[in-house]
């Protein structure tokens, strides 16, 4: 018989799904990283789940501990589904700008949330780093994740994205197009790719409000570049350790409306039904058009679900109130 023996087992070999008319203007074949079959319909499930395994193996998590963590969600998803099969509590702080499904699905899963003003600077003692960081200091038998300086999330990628890409593909991808937030998949996928052929171009999807792009192109790090913005999951305004620059080859910027319009259009034209961070991975890939020949193999990794976007991307009123649709 073939099963399973938990949820965990299943995370990872998620499918490539070619994008069909989205991408009809472009020469090279696209295909989508589709990581929304991982169990909690996000990529961020294997780095969850490897920094929770890095984090026994080294004794900082013990048993019956609390995990606390600050998360948009997606992070907080995986660490809550290997925190029931493994018998941990969960806190977790989440930003307002946050869909409210996201904070729903972490309550039915057991944890405990708390939510931050997002428009606070990260030393503010309420932003949701400093939350997150005080919890951790207060709670005993705790364990702070801190997934953006945590080493094993791009350990992750670098273990299982990158190796199912590059056998996908046969070895024949060229392009890695991903939004870039803490850094993990980008630096672990790009960093396993280069290795095996160090023409592999690597693409990261930055967002206006976001430090990353300018940090990259001068190295400076321009605080009038930060303000506030919608798209979910990805920029940062700090400069997380799991960002490796030096895998990077370029980032292009999405604008709020283009990422909110284009993951309709990739529920409407492709039937792929995906969140935010996908619509501006898709927008970015488009204007780097230039970029891509016939030859090429393209890769564009979703991060997850649109169930977490109901209440915003999907809904019209929402898209209208913001200016987004007419």
């Amino acid at each position: 018989m073939q099963y399973a023996k938990n949820i965990l087992e299943t995370i990872g070999n998620t499918p490539l799904v070619k994008l069909n008319k989205l991408t009809a203007d472009l020469p090279c074949l696209v295909l989508s990283k589709y990581e929304t079959f991982n169990p909690g319909n996000s990529t961020k499930d294997r780095m969850a789940l490897k920094m929770i395994e890095d984090a026994e193996a080294d004794g900082r998590l013990k048993p019956g501990g609390t995990i606390i963590e600050g998360t948009s969600g997606n992070t907080g998803m995986g660490l809550a589904l290997a925190a029931i099969v493994k018998g941990y509590k969960c806190i977790f702080v989440i930003s307002d700008k946050q869909s409210k499904e996201k904070t729903d699905v972490l309550r039915a899963h057991g944890a405990e949330v708390v939510v931050c003003p997002t428009d606070v600077e990260p030393t503010d003692p309420r932003s949701y780093y400093s939350v997150s960081k005080r919890l951790g200091e207060e709670t005993p038998n705790s364990w702070y994740v801190n997934q953006y300086d945590n080493p094993s999330n791009a350990k992750a990628h670098y273990e299982s994205t990158g190796p199912e890409i590059w056998k996908q593909t046969d070895g024949k991808v060229t392009h890695f197009v991903v939004g870039v937030g803490t850094g993990g998949t980008i630096s672990g996928v790009g960093k396993y790719l280069k290795e095996q052929n160090p023409d592999v171009k690597v693409w990261g999807i930055d967002t206006y409000g976001s430090v990353f792009k300018k940090y990259h192109e001068t190295g400076v790090f321009d605080e009038k570049e930060i303000y506030p913005y919608v798209t979910e999951g990805i920029g940062e305004d700090i400069l997380p350790e799991n960002v490796d620059f030096s895998i990077i080859d370029g980032f292009t910027k999405v604008t709020d409306k283009d990422a909110a319009v284009y993951t309709q259009k990739l529920a409407l034209e492709e039937g792929m039904f995906l969140g935010n961070s996908a619509g501006a991975a898709i927008k970015g890939l488009l204007q780097l058009k230039e970029h891509f020949t016939k030859d090429d193999v393209v890769v564009v990794l979703f991060h997850d679900h649109g169930s977490r976007y109901v209440g915003k991307m999907y809904n019209n009123d929402w898209m209208r109130e913001m200016g987004y649709i007419e």
